[in-house]
C-alpha cells in the first residue's frame, strides 16, 4: 500500500477513536463526542477531567462513565505524532499508530472490557500461539453481549430458551472463552484459560461445540459461523410459530453473532445471509467487526465492496458504530435498535482496531495471527492502565458477570413457571414439546410409518422411495424439517403435509433454500446443534455436494445430525453429461470420519437408510450422507430396513461360496444378475449388498468374517472410483474416468456396468487375477 494511503487512513482511524464524530449508529442514535481540543498540551489526567464535562454537557443517560468519554479525549492524543516522525517510520517500513487509550482505569464497565482483553493476552502469550487482535478489539461487544443483552443460565447451557451467540471468527475464540469463564460456565476454569491451544484442554484453538459447553457450533473455517446463526435463528423462528400461545411463550431469544473482514468474504456468507434477509429473521443480529485487516495486511488490498450495502439489498437493517472501541454506548443503542426491528435481521458496522491498545501492533496484521509477546503485553497494559498481573481479574468483573448470568438463571425459572401452565392449558402441545424439544426422544413405533415392499412390487428410482419415506416421517415427526436447493421436484424432497417455510409462515417445514448448496449445509447444521430436537435434512444432486463439501465435513466434526439427501448418483443421470455424474464423490466422502455415507439398492434399502439416519440424528446427533439413484431399481430378495443396519447382507444366499460378489446401490442388480450366469458354469456365488460401508465396519467381528471369509476371492461392483475397495475386496469392477453425455442406460453399458462386463471379470477374479479389473476406460471414446 503507498505509504501516503496508508498514513492518510491510520490519521482517519486516530480521528474516529478519538470521538471526531458524533453520530456512530445510521439509524440516528448518537454516542458521546469527545471536546474539541488541542491534543498536544492536554496531558492524561486533565483529558479526563475534560471528558467529565463533555460527558456532563451531553446529558448522556447511556450510563457512559467519565473513564470511559476519557478513552475518547485522550485518545486525541495519537493523533498529535508528529509528521516527520510518522514519515520516517514509514521509510523505515515500521510506522506503528500509538494510542493512548485510557487515563484512569477505574470504572466497573471498562474494567470488565480490559479483563476480556487481557485474559486473550495472557493466554496467548502463554501458549505462544493464537489471534490476539480479534478479542482485543472485539471485547466492547463480548461485554455488552454477556454481561447485560444475553439471556443464559451457565447452570444449564441447553436450557431451550438461551439466547444463541456464534462467534463466526472463531480464530479470536478467547474472546469467547474469556466470556465464559466470567461468566462463570463451569466448562471454562482458569486452569483452562491458562491452558488455550494446549493437548486435552478444554480451549482448543477455535471453538468446539463438542468439546466446551456453553459453545454452541463449531467455527474456524470463515463465513461457516454467520451462517451457522442463521440456522440457529431459524430453528428459533419455526419453534417459536409452532409452540408459542398469545398467552404463553416458550421460545424467544435471539441469535448473536460476530464476523470478521474473512467472513464477509467468504462466498458462503452470501449464500447464507441472502436467505436470511429473504426469510426476515428478525431475532438474528450479526456484528461486522469491521477492523481492516486480514492476515495479508489492510484489507483495501483485496476487499474494498460496501458491505453495508450489500447486506441492505439482502434485506437487512444496518446499523454502524464509528468507535467500536470506547463508545459502548453507541453499541448498546444500535442493540436497542437491532431489538426493535422485528421484521429484517440486524447487521451492526463496528468500526474497531485490531489488538486495540497495544501501542505498536494494533491497527496491523502483527496482532492478527501471532502472540503480542510479553514486552508488548506489558507494553499494552500500561496503555491501557491495567494494573493486574497476568491472569488476574478483579473481583468486581466477576461479580459484574456473575450478577447478570444469576438474572440468566431467575429468567429460566420463570420460563419454568410458564412452562408449567403450558402444560396444563395445552397438553397435547406441551407432550410434543417435551419429547421433541426437551427430552429429544423420538415416539415409540414411528419407524412403522416407513414403507415396506417386496421383490413382486414395482421396481423404481431410489429417489421415488426416498419421497415415500421423507413423507411417511414428516407425518409421524413433526420435528422434522428440511428442504432443496432448488432441486426438490428432483431430489423428490418435498413434504406434502406441510407448507413453505417462508417469512409470515414459520411453522411450516418445506424449507426453499434456493441455489445456495453450502449456505444450505450450515444452516441445517445448525438446526440440529440448536439442541431443540429438530432433524434437519438438505438435498441436491451428488455432483453438488462438493459445493457443500465444507459445511459436510463440518458436520461430522461438530457433530451435527443433518441428513443429507442427494439423488442422482452416478454415470446413470445420463445426458447432463460427466459434470453432473460424480466418479470420486462417494469414496471421497467415505474417507471423512464420523460421517456415515448410504448408497441403497432398492425401496427397503431406502426405508433402513432412513431409520439409520434419523436415529442417528435425533438420538446421537451424527449426520448421515445418502445417494439415490435416478433410474429404476428392481427390489432385491432379502432386502430390509433390518439388514440395512448390518451395513451388508446377503442379497444372494451362498453357504460356501467359491466367489463373492458386493455391490452398492444400482449395482447390486447387476450383481443379482451376473450371480445367475456365473451358476450356470459351476460357480457358487454369493451377493452381498453393501448399503454403507461404515456400519458395516463396525459390527461384531465375527458377522464381518461370516460375511466375507477372508479366503473367499470377493470383487466389488460400484459405479465410482475404485480406490478404497481394497478393505473389503481382492478385485474391484468401477469407473475411474470421467462419464459422457448419453442417455442413462448407454452410459451405464458402455462404461462396464453391465452383465457381461461383470461376469467376464468375475471370471478373471476366479481365476486369480486381483486389483482393478475394469475402470471404465473402455468407455471412453
Amino acid at each position: 500500500m503507498p505509504a501516503a494511503k496508508t498514513q492518510s487512513r491510520r490519521t482517519a482511524m486516530a480521528a474516529a477513536a478519538a470521538g471526531a464524530a458524533a453520530t456512530t449508529v445510521v439509524s440516528g442514535a448518537t454516542g458521546f463526542a469527545a471536546p474539541s481540543l488541542r491534543p498536544a498540551a492536554i496531558a492524561p489526567s486533565a483529558a479526563a477531567g475534560q471528558a467529565g464535562k463533555a460527558s456532563s454537557s451531553t446529558g448522556s443517560t447511556n450510563g457512559v462513565s467519565a473513564a470511559v468519554s476519557a478513552v475518547g479525549s485522550a485518545a486525541a492524543l495519537a493523533a498529535a505524532v508528529s509528521s516527520s516522525s510518522r514519515k520516517q517510520q514509514v521509510r523505515q517500513g515500521k510506522s506503528k499508530l500509538t494510542r493512548l487509550a485510557t487515563a484512569t482505569a477505574t470504572d466497573v464497565e471498562t474494567e470488565c472490557i480490559n479483563a476480556i482483553r487481557f485474559l486473550a493476552v495472557d493466554a496467548i502469550n502463554k501458549s505462544k500461539s493464537g489471534h490476539p487482535g480479534a478479542p482485543m478489539g472485539q471485547a466492547p461487544i463480548g461485554y455488552l453481549l454477556m454481561a447485560e443483552e444475553m439471556q443464559y443460565n451457565p447452570a444449564d447451557p441447553e436450557w431451550a430458551n438461551r439466547d444463541r451467540f456464534v462467534l463466526s471468527s472463531g480464530h479470536g475464540c478467547m474472546l469467547q472463552y474469556s466470556l465464559l469463564h466470567l461468566a462463570g460456565y463451569k466448562s471454562v476454569s482458569m486452569d483452562d484459560i491458562k491452558q488455550f491451544r494446549q493437548w486435552g484442554s478444554k480451549t482448543p484453538g477455535h471453538p468446539e461445540n463438542f468439546e466446551t459447553e456453553g459453545i454452541e457450533v463449531t467455527t474456524g473455517p470463515l463465513g461457516m459461523g454467520i451462517s451457522n446463526a442463521v440456522g440457529l435463528a431459524a430453528a428459533e423462528a419455526h419453534l417459536a410459530a409452532v409452540y408459542n400461545k398469545p398467552d404463553m411463550t416458550l421460545i424467544d431469544h435471539y441469535t448473536y453473532t460476530i464476523a470478521g473482514d474473512g467472513c464477509m468474504q467468504e462466498g458462503i456468507s452470501h449464500e447464507a445471509c441472502a436467505y436470511a434477509g429473504h426469510l426476515g429473521l428478525g431475532k438474528l443480529i450479526a456484528f461486522y467487526d469491521d477492523n481492516g485487516i486480514t492476515i495479508d495486511g489492510h484489507t483495501d488490498l483485496s476487499f474494498t465492496e460496501d458491505v453495508g450495502k450489500r447486506f441492505e439489498a439482502y434485506g437487512w437493517q444496518v446499523l454502524t458504530v464509528t468507535d467500536g472501541n470506547t463508545d459502548v454506548a453507541a453499541i448498546r443503542k444500535a442493540i436497542e435498535e437491532a431489538k426493535a426491528c422485528t421484521d429484517k435481521p440486524t447487521l451492526i458496522k463496528v468500526k474497531t482496531i485490531i489488538g486495540y491498545g497495544s501501542p505498536n501492533k494494533a491497527d496491523s496484521h502483527d496482532a492478527h495471527g501471532a502472540p503480542l509477546g510479553a514486552e508488548e503485553g506489558e507494553a499494552t497494559r500500561k496503555q491501557l492502565g491495567w494494573k493486574y498481573g497476568e491472569f488476574e481479574v478483579p473481583q468486581q468483573v466477576y461479580d459484574t458477570f456473575r450478577k447478570h448470568a444469576a438474572a440468566g438463571a431467575a429468567k429460566q425459572a420463570e420460563w419454568n413457571k410458564t412452562w408449567a401452565a403450558y402444560q396444563e392449558k395445552e397438553p397435547e402441545l406441551a407432550a410434543q414439546f417435551k419429547r421433541a424439544v426437551l427430552d429429544r426422544q423420538l415416539p415409540d413405533g414411528w419407524a412403522d410409518a416407513l414403507p415396506k415392499l417386496t421383490p413382486d412390487d414395482k421396481g423404481k428410482a431410489t429417489r421415488l422411495h426416498s419421497q415415500d419415506c421423507i413423507n411417511a416421517i414428516a407425518s409421524t415427526l413433526p420435528e422434522f424439517i428440511g428442504g432443496s436447493a432448488d432441486l426438490a421436484p428432483s431430489n423428490m424432497t418435498l413434504m406434502k403435509c406441510t407448507g413453505d417455510f417462508l417469512k409470515g409462515s414459520y411453522s411450516e417445514r418445506n424449507m426453499r433454500f434456493g441455489i445456495r448448496e453450502f449456505g444450505m449445509g450450515a444452516v441445517a447444521n445448525a438446526i440440529s446443534l440448536d439442541k431443540t430436537g429438530l432433524i434437519p435434512y438438505c438435498a441436491t444432486f451428488t455432483i453438488f455436494s462438493d459445493y457443500m463439501r465444507g459445511a459436510i465435513r463440518i458436520a461430522a466434526l461438530s457433530q451435527a445430525g443433518t441428513i443429507f439427501v442427494t439423488t442422482h448418483d452416478s454415470i446413470a443421470v445420463g445426458e447432463d453429461g460427466p459434470t453432473h455424474q460424480p466418479i470420486e464423490t462417494l469414496p471421497s466422502l467415505r474417507l471423512i470420519p464420523d460421517l456415515t455415507v448410504m448408497r441403497p439398492a432398492d425401496g427397503n434399502e431406502t426405508a433402513g437408510a432412513y431409520k439409520y439416519a434419523v436415529e442417528r440424528s435425533k438420538l446421537h446427533s451424527r449426520p448421515t450422507f445418502m445417494a439415490f439413484s435416478r433410474q429404476a431399481l428392481p427390489n432385491l430378495p432379502n432386502s430390509s430396513i433390518e439388514n440395512v443396519q448390518k451395513g451388508a447382507y446377503e442379497v444372494v444366499e451362498c453357504a460356501n461360496p467359491t466367489l463373492i460378489l458386493i455391490g452398492t446401490g444400482s449395482e447390486v442388480s447387476i450383481c443379482v444378475d451376473a450371480a445367475k450366469e456365473l451358476e450356470s458354469t459351476g460357480a457358487k456365488v454369493r451377493v452381498v449388498s453393501m448399503p454403507s460401508c461404515e456400519v458395516f465396519r463396525d459390527q461384531p467381528a465375527i458377522y464381518k468374517n461370516a460375511l466375507l471369509p477372508k479366503h473367499v476371492p470377493k470383487m466389488s461392483v460400484e459405479a465410482a472410483c475404485t480406490s478404497g475397495w481394497g478393505e473389503f475386496a481382492d478385485a474391484y469392477v468401477g469407473i475411474d474416468v470421467f462419464g459422457a453425455s448419453a442417455p442413462g442406460d448407454t452410459c451405464m453399458d458402455k462404461f462396464g456396468f453391465n452383465v457381461p462386463n461383470v461376469v467376464s471379470c468375475a471370471s478373471r477374479c476366479l481365476a486369480g487375477e486381483r486389483g482393478v479389473l475394469s475402470n471404465g476406460s473402455q468407455g471412453k471414446h
